[in-house]
């Protein structure tokens, strides 16, 4: 019994060590729900976030596209929500490079850091360079009561995921919470260039494809 007292205790100090874990409780909706299987919507795409358990204040929305993405853009990208917009130029978007274990956004807790090879992985690229942006949107943090938000973007070969990074539960913590690296946001073209761009993936089959009602 001694024994297992004080091998209870060592576990509990280890704990206090260490410190708080951060885990991802941020929700976009529609997301993949079982990775590599990512719900597709065309562009304009609209989506809902929330928070399963906490309360995330100063949110941020980090957007990822391909190389071919990136250079076929033809316009600026856009979110909106109730009450404002949020607007980026093609020159907001940064190279991100493959390799080395590389993460981004910079300037975030590492709870909060996707590699570049699992946003890669998730653009069907795996092994190669990505392009990010990523700034403040929303009117309000984001709590378990979802807001909805659209994301306009137009490009030659548009293929993007969403992810969105939030202060977990103070508005004067680090970004420290994000959504799951296996439940990003996913905009592509419209569904006949989505499926030939698809043409390469031999599970095509288990993709589910949503187009937006008009």
């Amino acid at each position: 019994m001694k024994k297992i007292v004080f091998i209870s205790l060592v576990v509990i100090a280890l704990l206090a060590i260490a410190g708080p874990v951060f885990a991802a409780t941020i929700r976009i909706d529609p997301h993949s729900s079982t990775y590599p299987n990512p719900v597709m919507l065309t562009s304009p795409a609209t989506f809902n976030i929330s928070d399963v358990s906490k309360t995330d204040y100063d949110p941020h929305i980090l957007l990822v596209m391909t190389v071919a993405s990136y250079n076929g853009l033809s316009g600026d990208v856009v979110v909106t929500w109730s009450g404002g917009s949020l607007t980026f130029l093609k020159t907001d978007f940064k190279l991100a490079t493959f390799g080395g274990g590389n993460k981004i956004p910079p300037g975030v807790a590492n709870s909060a850091e996707y590699t570049v090879a699992s946003c890669a992985d998730h653009l069907g690229v795996s092994g190669h360079d990505v392009y990010y942006a990523f700034g403040k949107f929303l009117a309000n943090p984001i709590t378990s009561t979802k807001q909805e938000f659209t994301i306009t973007a137009s490009s030659t070969a548009l293929r993007m995921l969403v992810y969105a990074i939030g202060r977990e539960c103070s508005p004067t913590a680090p970004l420290n919470n994000k959504v799951p690296n296996t439940q990003p946001g996913l905009v592509v073209p419209e569904l006949v260039p989505a499926l030939l761009s698809l043409g390469s993936f031999s599970a095509l089959g288990v993709y589910a494809i949503k187009r937006r009602r008009k």
